[in-house]
């Protein structure tokens, strides 16, 4: 049996009988679990809690959603104004999750969440209209393969099932690992693709603190059981990284292991990121200051900011330090210039310092500062 059909197999059995094996224990937030069915909390498996980042209003894309736990939870968090998709291949969870949609839709007073048949790795392929398509022309020889073929590329161009740029949060829990390893880039890349400029991930997942051998990985029992295809810990990060993300957090690090198999640490991490504006680099005169308490840190635009000093960076950057809800929390002051100036394209070189000059009397935008820009 290969992964992808082990993988299958053993969730389909996790819909029809609850299977203890295939989850760590988390702590979800009880107030957000007493609307659900207990069929749905019993046969929910995962590794940590993406609940807890979604914001009201937001659209949330939950990967591999399963029974639709997380993906009720978070209906509850975005509001009348927010919606959740939660998307998944395996048709008894599909099942499952739909079967008490329309119950919650009442304990929410609306329909806000749905559920979709599609790859994780693939979020364009909208697999239910997919597997219809089939159903009509069924693939017999090379050419058949070869309509398929083209049917998908028309399907993903002018029917995406998750649009370009349409979501404003993607979370995830204990899912990354089922995919196979030659598709992680591409599952990545996707996830960057379908999330809003400024997006956000919050992402569950087992990983290992070294790299897994070969025969581990050709285990489907250990594979389906989120063993084996783990991420190593820095190949977590680095794969959002050369995705394109910024802002990424290790936010959760469970210190103690959920398994250990030949030595290797397998632990449950949750890991935040922001999808960057893509904006041109424009000059304001702002300002920010680092409050430390390290030495200074970098960014992954290759920014160098001193602790305690006053350095220069564009509009864009500025937002991504010191907006509302920014991901670096009360790590820097904002400085807005005292005169508004007229917006120049530019984006300082590593290790410009912005002169107090420009920025006497300013709005400090951030800090927990006074409206007259006094900070307390």
């Amino acid at each position: 049996m290969n992964t992808k059909t082990s993988v299958l197999e053993r969730y389909s059995a996790g819909a029809r009988e609850v299977q203890a094996d295939l989850c760590c224990p988390v702590d979800y937030d009880a107030a957000l679990l007493r609307l659900l069915p207990r069929e749905i909390i019993d046969k929910d498996y995962g590794c940590g809690d993406p609940s807890r980042y979604v914001r009201e209003g937001d659209t949330v894309l939950d990967l591999g959603s399963g029974g639709g736990k997380i993906c009720y939870m978070a209906a509850q968090l975005v509001g009348p104004s927010g919606r959740v998709i939660g998307v998944d291949m395996n048709d008894d969870m599909l099942a499952l999750a739909r079967k008490y949609q329309a119950e919650m839709a009442e304990k929410l007073g609306g329909d806000r969440v749905r559920f979709v048949k599609g790859y994780i790795q693939d979020l364009a392929l909208d697999v239910a209209a997919m597997e219809a398509w089939l159903a009509e022309h069924p693939v017999r020889d090379a050419a058949g393969y070869n309509r398929l073929l083209d049917w998908q590329a028309r399907q993903r161009a002018e029917r995406p099932l998750i649009p370009d740029a349409s979501v404003d949060l993607v979370i995830s829990n204990c899912v990354l690992n089922l995919v196979q390893d030659e598709e992680k880039h591409r599952l990545l890349r996707e996830i960057h693709r379908v999330l809003k400029p400024g997006g956000r991930v919050a992402i569950a997942d087992i990983v290992s603190d070294e790299e897994v051998p070969p025969h581990l990985k050709s285990d489907p029992e250990l594979w389906s059981g989120c063993i084996s295809g783990a991420f190593q810990e820095q190949s977590f990060l680095q794969g959002f990284a050369e995705a394109g993300f910024i802002a990424l957090r290790i936010d959760k690090w469970d210190a103690r292991p959920w398994r250990i198999i030949e030595g290797i640490e397998f632990r449950s991490v949750t890991l935040t990121a922001v999808k960057g504006e893509g904006s041109a680099c424009l000059d304001r005169g702002q300002a920010v200051i680092y409050r430390g308490p390290y030495a200074e840190v970098r960014d992954e635009e290759g920014h160098v900011f001193p602790r305690g000093e006053r350095m220069a960076v564009c509009e864009r950057t500025y937002r991504l330090l010191t907006g509302a809800g920014s991901p670096y929390g009360e790590d820097f002051i904002g400085i807005s210039p005292a005169t508004p100036r007229e917006a120049t394209a530019w984006c300082a070189p590593p290790g410009t310092k912005r002169p107090p000059a420009e920025t006497k009397g300013a709005q400090h935008d951030s800090g927990g500062c006074t409206e007259n820009g006094g900070c307390c």
